[in-house]
């Protein structure tokens, strides 16, 4: 049976327990990994590892040995409970190994869990999954966690009922990070309020945000977004003499200026601002305008792009620091 990203969802919190397997495939390995452990620890129980009801089984290792499949599925374990054989980073290659243990699975051998990459419609182990009648096949995708999923997960670190405020600000957050580091952020956050009675807030929640730009550089760019022309040259003498490279600049005054942007054109009162310059950036993004913004990302781009040249002669950092003395004269105008 193939799932649905919103049935996906559900079964991975909650999965059937006398299903014959689960195929989960996409391209980022981590949504895989996070999903996997996710429906593992659902099917066997936190002690299931430790009571030798799981049995991981590695792609290179099946195709050397294709008996392991089945071996582990057809096994009695030593303690009473659900069992499953776990296949990682399955390819085409173990494709005709997996689909046979599938075929020849019967009630009360041990669940297959097979994760993968990206698969093809005509993946001929995707379709094995897909058309089986008691196993199932769920795709990945780049999509953030939704409202169910981060209610969970922030439960799960020791949070209830989340303040509506907080949960649009987590919402915002989830999209702008890699799932791994969404996951450690409420991690991170249920640490963060233990033993604290009052509800989640904004500053909470940016208090375990990650920072996203690293701080020596956050310093230029707030100076040159302010439009203090005259302080860009200190502070990249600094920065020089730390080791900062030029593409690293470039690099960072873009995505400063693209979160800039993002906020300037937002219509849902939600900017997806980040960070412990939040406020200032909020600021900076109203005085700027989404018209300069254009101009300034414009402008960035063209002095990426010139770095990146073979017939470039200049020195980097000198082009990059006439660049942001350009762009804190443009915030003035």
């Amino acid at each position: 049976m193939k799932l649905s990203s919103g049935q996906a969802t559900g079964y991975f919190a909650k999965p059937d327990t006398q299903a014959a397997g689960l195929l989960i495939y996409g391209a980022d390995a981590m949504r895989i990994a996070l999903k996997r452990q996710e429906v593992v620890a659902a099917l066997i129980g936190p002690a299931g590892e430790e009571e030798m009801r799981l049995t991981r089984i590695a792609a290179g290792d099946l195709r050397k040995e294709p008996a392991l499949l089945l071996d582990a599925v057809k096994a009695i374990g030593f303690f009473p409970g659900p069992r499953v054989a776990l296949v990682e980073d399955a390819n085409e290659t173990v494709g005709p190994t997996v689909t046979q243990a599938l075929d020849d699975w019967q009630p009360g051998d041990a669940q297959i869990i097979v994760t993968a990459g990206a698969l093809k419609p005509t993946s001929k182990m995707r379709k094995a999954f897909e058309v089986h009648p008691t196993a199932y096949a769920a795709g990945i995708y780049d999509n953030p966690p939704t409202r169910d999923e981060i209610e969970r997960d922030l439960k799960a670190a020791g949070i209830d009922q989340p303040p509506a405020e907080a949960m649009h600000l987590l919402t915002d957050l989830a999209r702008s990070l890699e799932p791994g580091d969404f996951r450690q952020t409420l991690t991170k956050i249920g640490l963060y309020k233990m033993h604290d009675t009052s509800p989640l807030s904004a500053d909470d929640i940016t208090a375990c945000a990650p920072a996203t730009i690293e701080a020596d550089v956050d310093d230029v760019l707030l100076v040159v977004a302010d439009g203090q022309a005259a302080a860009i040259g200190p502070v990249m003498q600094r920065l020089q003499a730390q080791g900062v490279n030029a593409v690293t600049l470039c690099i960072g005054a873009m995505r400063h200026f693209r979160s800039l942007h993002r906020a300037a054109t937002d219509t849902s009162g939600r900017p997806q601002i980040w960070g412990p310059h939040r406020d200032k950036m909020l600021a900076q993004a109203r005085t700027w305008g989404p018209i300069k913004l254009e101009q300034a990302l414009t402008e960035l781009t063209d002095t990426d792009l010139k770095l990146r040249s073979a017939g470039q002669h200049a020195p980097a950092l000198a082009l990059v620091e006439r660049t942001f003395i350009r762009l804190a004269m443009l915030a003035r105008r």
